[in-house]
C-alpha cells in the first residue's frame, strides 16, 4: 500500500500579500493531492477559535474531510492542528495529544484505515523553545506508547527546528526516522526545513519533497511538504 502524507502550516490562510484567502489555501490542498494532510494554524486564536477554512468549501471543492475531534464546534482541529483525509480513508479513532506548553501549541492523533490496513498519524506544531520542543516530543512518544493498537505511524508538522543538525528531533530515537523533505520556510525564499515528517520502522520511503507552486509561494509563509510512503505486504 502506498500513501502520500503532507504537512502544511497555512498561517491562518493569510498569504504574503496579507490577505486572508481560504480559497487559495484550498486550491493548494488540491494541488498537493495527498491522502492525509496535517494542517497547522488552521483555526483562529481568539473568540470561538473558528476554522479559517469554511467546512462547506472543503466538502464542495476538495476530496477531503476533516478528522472529527469534537472539542470545539467551530474549530477544524485543536490549537490550530487539524488532519484532513481523503474520503475513502476510514477514521477508526481520534483525539488530542496533551503537550506541555507555554504557547498555544498542540498535537492531535488519528488511527486511520485504508485498504484494510490500520495506521496512525500525529499532526503537531511544536514550540519555539528548543527545551520545550524536547519535552513535547517526549510527550508525543509517551502518548504513542500508551495507544492500544500498535501500528505503522507517521508524525508530521511544523517542528520549528532551525538547526541543520537534528536538535530536539533527536528525541525520536531509532527505529524512528526523521525526514527532512526540504526547505519550507519562508515560502518566498525558503531558508529552513522547519516542517518535518517522522516515520516508524514499518514504512518505506518512496519519495519526498516540498510543494512549490505559484499559489503555494504566496498562500502562506510556509510551503507544504510531502512524503510518499509504502507499507510492505503482510
Amino acid at each position: 500500500m502506498q500513501l502520500t502524507f503532507a504537512s502544511y502550516n497555512i498561517h491562518k490562510a493569510v498569504g504574503l500579500d496579507r490577505r486572508r484567502d481560504p480559497d487559495r489555501i484550498i486550491a493548494v490542498l488540491n494541488e498537493l493531492d495527498a491522502d492525509v494532510i496535517a494542517l497547522q494554524e488552521a483555526d483562529r486564536r481568539i473568540g470561538r477559535r473558528e476554522s479559517v477554512l469554511p467546512l462547506e468549501h472543503l466538502e464542495d471543492y476538495t476530496p477531503y474531510r476533516p478528522v472529527p475531534l469534537n472539542h470545539r464546534p467551530h474549530s477544524l482541529g485543536w490549537h490550530g492542528n487539524a488532519l484532513l483525509v481523503k474520503r475513502h480513508i476510514k477514521v477508526a479513532e481520534a483525539g488530542v495529544v496533551p503537550l506541555p506548553t507555554i504557547e498555544p501549541r498542540g498535537a492531535i492523533r488519528a488511527d486511520l484505515i485504508a485498504k484494510g490496513r490500520r495506521f496512525r498519524v500525529v499532526g503537531m506544531h511544536l514550540d519555539l523553545s528548543g527545551l520545550r520542543r524536547r519535552q513535547q516530543i517526549r510527550a508525543v512518544l509517551a502518548h504513542l506508547e500508551r495507544c492500544d493498537h500498535p501500528c505503522p505511524t507517521v508524525a508530521m508538522g511544523d517542528c520549528n527546528e532551525w538547526g541543520t543538525r537534528r536538535g530536539a528531533l533527536s528525541e525520536f530515537h531509532q527505529p524512528w526516522r526523521v525526514l527532512a523533505p526540504g526547505l519550507s520556510f519562508p515560502s518566498r525564499r525558503p531558508l529552513a526545513a522547519l516542517d518535518r515528517v517522522v516515520i516508524s520502522e514499518h514504512w518505506q520511503l518512496a519519495e519526498m519533497g516540498v510543494h512549490h507552486s505559484v499559489l503555494s509561494a504566496r498562500a502562506s509563509d510556509h510551503l507544504p511538504i510531502w512524503a510518499r510512503l509504502e507499507l510492505p505486504k503482510i
